[in-house]
């Protein structure tokens, strides 16, 4: 583990080497000074690219916004790691997590990392370990994107021949073991999955994806908190304050208090 470095407004942060089941997965671990609770977040980047230095300015946002310590991992990717690979390093990290704390535990991502913390919660779910929320920002859920926000506006990012390209870099040829869900469309039903903060831009091809998979949540018995934002788009966790302090706010509070 390396020395703790300080960055603005009361944030630290250090390197940490997670244990996983293939190998080490290194992590950036946000800390503000009085923490309530702590999430295990997986970035974006279609299953392909980024990193938690590439994300460390608007993960460190989220940290603060939320007060918690935020364990930004570098999962492995696709497609020389396919699934379920970087789902079983997001798991290996929650482990982590809840080994290390006594505050509430939640699993979150954007965009390709939501969906692996929403299929992570529902693994979760079915092992018996109770997660204090699932923290989404646009997850794409739906390989095939056939939901009508794809094609309102064809040139916007991610188009549906990109994202279906990802999810077939990221899945690969199928046939993982067990219940290692590839999107939570896998999974027979929801129930007892951690309550749900959820936040998307209207303008954002996958709204509908997202849409979808929050009303799927609700009609199964799990509290949902969904935040839409006008003329946001695809990335908006990246490029907006505003976004961000909006999921913070879903998830505050949120926390499961069984």
């Amino acid at each position: 583990m390396s020395a703790t470095r300080t960055t603005p407004a009361r944030l630290t942060w250090h390197q940490a080497a997670v244990p996983g089941a293939d190998g080490i997965v290194p992590a950036r671990v946000h800390r503000p000074a009085a923490p309530g609770r702590w999430l295990v977040w997986a970035h974006g980047g279609s299953w392909r690219t980024g990193s938690a230095a590439a994300w460390h300015g608007p993960v460190a946002d989220l940290a603060l916004a939320a007060d918690a310590v935020v364990v930004s991992l570098d999962y492995r990717l696709a497609p020389a790691h396919r699934h379920p690979a970087a789902l079983l390093d997001v798991l290996a990290a929650v482990d982590w997590a809840r080994a290390r704390t006594a505050l509430p535990v939640a699993v979150g991502g954007d965009s390709a990392g939501a969906t692996l913390a929403a299929t992570a919660a529902l693994v979760a779910r079915d092992r018996g370990v109770r997660l204090a929320a699932q923290v989404l920002a646009y997850p794409p859920i739906d390989p095939a994107c056939r939901a009508a926000s794809y094609r309102r506006e064809p040139a916007a990012f991610p188009t549906p021949a990109v994202l279906r390209a990802a999810w077939a870099d990221h899945r690969g040829p199928g046939g993982w073991p067990g219940r290692l869900y590839s999107t939570p469309l896998e999974a027979a039903d929801l129930r007892g999955a951690p309550p749900a903060a959820i936040a998307v831009g209207d303008a954002d091809p996958v709204a509908d994806d997202t849409r979808a998979h929050a009303d799927r949540l609700r009609r199964d018995g799990v509290a949902v908190r969904l935040a839409e934002l006008p003329g946001l788009g695809h990335g908006a966790f990246l490029t907006s304050p505003l976004f961000r302090r909006r999921l913070a706010a879903a998830y505050t509070g949120l926390e499961d208090p069984r």
